[in-house]
């Protein structure tokens, strides 16, 4: 059954999703918001910057932030190597990196796949997902990345 979740409806829709690994946990976004997939390249850190941005990368001539999603999540820092790669995504209007671990695939699922994200705590905030979807292999989280990445976060990003 189809519900709203987060403020997000699907209606009996489909959609296409970008999965990928962040240490042993499966997550995807819609690939709507997604420009580009990269392979792990060195990014330039910036003094005083946020604890989950890594640094800065050149794309084509527009610098670019590059977000350690794992701990963005509460997770521990990713260690990047050969297998590690950058989705570039469009959020708010502008363009970050997010570190993964590596990208999994990519699905069109039905909508009615994702299920709400359970109440754990009153405290609890589980507005950085859109629910969970649970397939054979296991579970993957939703992440929504307008509400993980507010606006003013970015702009003092771009500062």
């Amino acid at each position: 059954m189809a519900t709203a979740i987060n403020s997000t409806s699907f209606n009996g829709e489909t959609l296409e999703i970008i999965a990928f690994r962040l240490h042993d946990q499966e997550f995807c976004v819609k690939t709507t918001t997604i420009r580009e997939i990269r392979g792990w390249a060195p990014s330039t850190p910036i003094p005083h910057a946020p604890a989950d941005v890594i640094g800065v990368m050149n794309l084509r001539g527009s610098v670019i932030p590059i977000i350690d999603l794992a701990y963005k999540l509460g997770m521990k820092s990713t260690v990047a190597n050969e297998r590690s790669a950058i989705v570039v995504a469009e959020v708010h209007n502008m363009v970050i990196g997010m570190l993964v671990d590596r990208v999994s695939d990519i699905l069109t699922i039905p909508s009615s796949q994702v299920q709400p994200v359970p109440e754990i705590s009153a405290s609890f905030d589980k507005s950085f997902s859109e629910g969970i979807i649970a397939n054979e292999h296991g579970m993957i989280c939703f992440l929504n990345l307008a509400k993980m990445f507010k606006g003013s976060d970015l702009e003092e990003m771009a500062a």
